[in-house]
């Protein structure tokens, strides 16, 4: 069963769910709705809609409901690059990476996990 697709705020707000497991609603209103000039109400619509989807769990822990991200969240980011290759990049990654050597300002991590992603590549056009 594919899931529901999720929007950018979504997107970013269960990132921000993943980074704090086990929060509370006021937890996450003041550390992401907050910030961003959300209403509890709104916030907490979220978080119920990424519940429903499926990408959010809660349970009742001294009397507060604590939500976290399920296993199956972690879909969610390769689904929104998927996405973002297939319909903005027409299916093609180049117009990222000559942005990424434009901007300059990839730190030597991401360097370095990109070029262990390459090298992954290599190994598997040479497997064939």
């Amino acid at each position: 069963m594919s899931r529901k697709t999720i929007g950018d705020q979504e997107l970013a707000l269960l990132q921000y769910i993943g980074e704090a497991p086990k929060s509370t609603v006021a937890e996450v209103c003041a550390g992401y709705g907050e910030p961003r000039g959300l209403a509890r109400s709104t916030v907490l619509t979220m978080m119920e809609r990424l519940r429903a989807k499926g990408y959010l769990g809660r349970r009742k822990l001294d009397g507060s409901f604590r939500y976290s991200a399920t296993n199956e969240s972690g879909e969610v980011m390769s689904g929104a690059v998927a996405r973002f290759v297939e319909k903005t990049l027409q299916g093609s990654v180049s117009p990222f990476v000559a942005w990424m050597s434009e901007r300059g300002q990839v730190s030597d991590t991401e360097l370095a996990e990109l070029e262990a992603l390459v090298d992954t590549l290599q190994s598997r056009r040479k497997g064939r």
